[in-house]
């Protein structure tokens, strides 16, 4: 003869097994590991500053390399 089931158990076993089936389709659809987002980010900071490496200075005379006056205001007196 067979062995003897709780037909709850058996309900909640096949519920469980269902949803982690789902959890793994949706991690395989839209998920990503953390070394694929690391490496996507590392990337992204390594091409920005290769792009801030090779940008010109094309500043007037009399301006600062960062494009700002070459004195800065003063506060005016009595305020």
């Amino acid at each position: 003869m067979g062995d003897v089931l709780k037909l709850g158990k058996a309900r909640k076993a096949r519920a469980e097994a269902a949803a982690k089936a789902r959890a793994d389709a949706n991690a395989i659809k839209h998920g990503r590991t953390r070394a694929q987002r690391e490496l996507d980010r590392t990337q992204a900071e390594r091409a920005a500053r290769r792009l801030e490496e090779h940008r010109r200075d094309t500043g007037a005379a009399g301006a600062q390399a960062d494009g700002g006056p070459e004195t800065e205001i003063e506060p005016e007196p009595g305020s």
